[in-house]
């Protein structure tokens, strides 16, 4: 559980994990615009893809809001 609450880990996850490939544009980005678009044509591996992308900030959201309880 400790690896959980690692800031310098979760943000390492957000920087590689999180937004690669990160040329042209972050492949989360193109996603969410892709879904907030419609979501024509997705399939499941488009979903996994962005669950699989948005989990390390999801982590890092929720370190947050228990930094901010505290």
């Amino acid at each position: 559980m400790k690896v959980l609450n690692d800031w310098r880990l979760i943000i390492l996850l957000c920087l590689t994990l999180g937004l690669a490939p990160f040329f042209p544009e972050p492949h989360l980005f193109g996603k969410i615009r892709w879904i907030s678009g419609g979501a024509n044509g997705m399939e499941p591996k488009d979903y996994f893809d962005v669950l699989m992308h948005g989990f390390p900030f999801v982590l890092l959201i929720r370190l947050l809001i228990l930094k901010l309880k505290k």
